[in-house]
């Protein structure tokens, strides 16, 4: 199952997806979904095998814009 992390910066999303890929997590960048709540943004979108790894290279760094992780429920996302 896919997770997403939230950004309501799309500089702080793609700086992000770089981190993660560094990481060696294969991760994607998409359109942040309207139940996000957050406007017209950037999501990085990997497998959920990857969120304990995702968690870690997300407390390296203070990113301002996180506005949390999603995971898809029947037709719609919500926040974990």
């Amino acid at each position: 199952m896919s997770v997403l992390a939230v950004f309501r910066s799309r500089a702080q999303a793609l700086e992000y997806i770089s981190v993660l890929k560094a990481g060696g997590v294969p991760v994607q960048a998409i359109n942040t979904p309207k139940e996000a709540g957050v406007g017209c943004g950037i999501s990085a979108k990997f497998e959920d095998a990857f969120l304990s790894r995702a968690r870690a290279c997300l407390a390296k760094k203070q990113y301002s814009s996180f506005s949390g992780f999603m995971r898809r429920n029947g037709v719609g996302f919500v926040y974990l």
